[in-house]
Parts: C-alpha cells; sequence; structure tokens
C-alpha cells in the first residue's frame, strides 16, 4: 500500500442532481484495479477524510472517485471542491475485483453503490477481458441513475454485457423493470444464476438483502456470493 500523496483536480462532473464525480490529475502509475477503493482526505478546518471505490478503471488513465452528495461536512466540502484544488489520496484498498476463473459474473447494485461496478465493466469493456457479465442496477427514479450514458456506450462496445435498470418508479420512456431486484427477477434476468459470482454493492440494507435472497432463495454457496467491506459507503 503506497502513502497518501497529494492529488490535483482536473474536473468535477455532475452525474446527476446529487451525485458528483471528481476527477484527479494521474500522479505516477495507476497502480489500482478495477473495483478496488481510496482514501480520500480533503483539507479544510479539521480532518475530512472517506474511503470511496473508484468509479474510473485503470485502463482509463486517471483518477476519478465519486460520491452521493449528503448534509455531512465532508459532503459539503466536496461539493465546493474545483479545478486545481488539492486532495490527498492513499490506495488501493479492497478485493472486490474480477479474478482470472471469472468468466461469468453478475453484479447487483444500488444507487451510488454503482462506483465499482462502473470501474470493472469499463475496464472489462476496455481490456476485451472474457468474462461475461450481468448487472441489474436499482434506483428509485430514472434522474437518480449515475453513468447511465456510460453503460449505454459499453453495452455497444461490449456484446458480453447486459445492463438492466430496475426503477421503483415509472419511466415510460426509458427500458427498465420496475420494483426491486428480487429472486423473481434474477431468474429472469439471469436465468444462468447457478453458474456465476455474485458482486454485491449498495446501501448496507440493500446488500443485506440481496445476500438472503442469494443464499436462501436461490440456494447459492457462500463463494459465489462477493460484497466489500468498508467503512465509505
Amino acid at each position: 500500500m503506497a502513502q497518501e500523496v497529494r492529488a490535483i483536480v482536473q474536473e468535477v462532473i455532475k452525474r446527476t442532481h446529487n451525485v458528483k464525480s471528481i476527477r484527479l490529475e494521474p500522479a505516477g502509475d495507476l497502480n489500482f484495479k478495477a473495483g478496488q477503493f481510496l482514501s480520500v482526505r480533503l483539507k479544510a478546518e479539521k480532518e475530512l477524510k472517506r474511503y470511496l471505490s473508484f468509479s474510473s478503471s485503470p485502463s482509463e488513465g486517471f483518477i476519478e472517485f465519486t460520491k452521493k452528495l449528503t448534509e455531512s461536512d465532508f459532503s459539503r466540502t466536496l461539493d465546493g471542491l474545483k479545478s486545481k484544488d488539492e486532495v490527498f489520496i492513499q490506495y488501493p484498498f479492497g478485493d472486490f475485483t474480477l479474478k482470472d476463473d471469472h468468466k461469468k459474473v453478475a453484479f447487483l447494485s444500488g444507487g451510488i453503490g454503482i462506483t465499482p461496478i462502473r470501474s470493472i465493466c469499463k475496464f472489462a469493456t476496455d481490456k476485451k477481458l472474457d468474462v461475461d457479465i450481468a448487472l441489474l442496477y436499482a434506483n428509485r427514479t430514472f434522474s437518480d441513475i449515475a453513468f447511465r450514458q456510460d453503460f449505454d456506450l459499453m453495452k455497444k462496445e461490449n456484446p458480453r454485457l447486459k445492463v438492466v435498470h430496475v426503477l421503483s418508479e415509472a419511466c415510460p420512456d426509458f427500458e427498465s423493470c420496475m420494483g426491486r431486484i428480487d429472486s423473481g427477477l434474477i431468474k429472469k434476468e439471469v436465468p444462468d444464476y447457478s453458474g456465476r459470482k455474485f458482486f454485491l454493492c449498495g446501501p448496507p440494507a440493500m446488500v443485506d438483502a440481496m445476500k438472503k435472497i442469494l443464499s436462501e432463495e436461490l440456494v447459492l454457496p457462500k463463494d459465489s456470493i462477493i460484497t466489500e467491506n468498508f467503512q465509505g459507503y
């Protein structure tokens, strides 16, 4: 693990009404794997530090992290960042990554939990990895979907990537499933679920519910269910 380093903000990107990405100028080698996370410390009157997933892929040549903005001091300070500001980062952390023997995987995600999954899917697409990917991505409304256009582009480039949007509120002009991710939806959209590794990332309550569905209703073994355990959600 590397020491904490200073990084300069290159660009601030608004992803949704309450989600922002911070893109940093590369400083040395991008020594991280798609799906890992980093610590981010903001310069302020008091210590402001969070653990956040990379939303970028190492194949893109920059570091980017993405956060849902809340009323916390960290979010308010992050919301004020602009180009040429500095942050302090340390990485890599975590093992929420594709392995060489992962040939068929499925991602179950909700809200801002999509960030490490976006990193992995982008890496798999850019590197043309031999892996079949199915993603079920849940949000409340159409306007809450982060990286929607990125995933649209990836689907065009990667015939082995399937993306299913699951919305709580109907959007007539957008192709999506209504409701929540449950065992019935998984069986419908991922019929070969028993032969896949499942990666779960989202709000803790959602991850717990998905683990229960996969293990108890779909009877998948523990080693087929992969989650990330870190403090930054």
